[in-house]
């Protein structure tokens, strides 16, 4: 026959056993690869842990940033409104000092009214009613 039976059989274990290293060398090589994508898949958790905290102290910085702009615009628009409210009180204030020098320049000024001493003694009433009211008021 050719060749021996105990021949065959070696090549075939030899055959195998080549295969089995070369089979070993590429999972080898996938082996180092994982170890390598596991290395930097760490790195860039750690990152993104380091990342994240970063984010967190940002965020607690901005709230506490939009609380106090909330508190100065509240504050502000507070005395927006006591200076809107004491504007037109003084607005009122000058329109009715206005309608009373109005009046007093009227009669003063009025031909038809010959009375001298009671013009000048509606106008002397006048102005201290509204010494009275400026009094109030202060």
């Amino acid at each position: 026959m050719g060749l021996p039976l105990g021949m065959m059989i070696e090549v075939a274990v030899a055959v195998l056993l080549a295969t089995t290293i070369g089979y070993c060398v590429v999972l080898n090589k996938r082996i180092k690869n994982l170890h390598a994508d596991r290395a930097a898949l760490q790195q860039m958790i750690a990152d993104l842990v380091q990342a994240t905290t970063m984010a967190n102290g940002a965020i607690k910085g901005l709230k506490a940033t939009a609380i106090e702009a909330d508190e100065r615009l509240n504050q502000r628009l507070n005395d927006a409104e006591r200076f809107a409210i004491e504007l037109a009180n003084h607005v009122n204030a000058g329109q009715a000092v206005m309608d009373r020098i109005a009046k007093i320049t009227q009669a003063a000024r009025s031909p038809n009214d010959m009375r001298e001493p009671n013009r000048a003694g509606t106008a002397l009433r006048t102005l201290e009613e509204h010494q009275r009211r400026r009094e109030n008021v202060a």
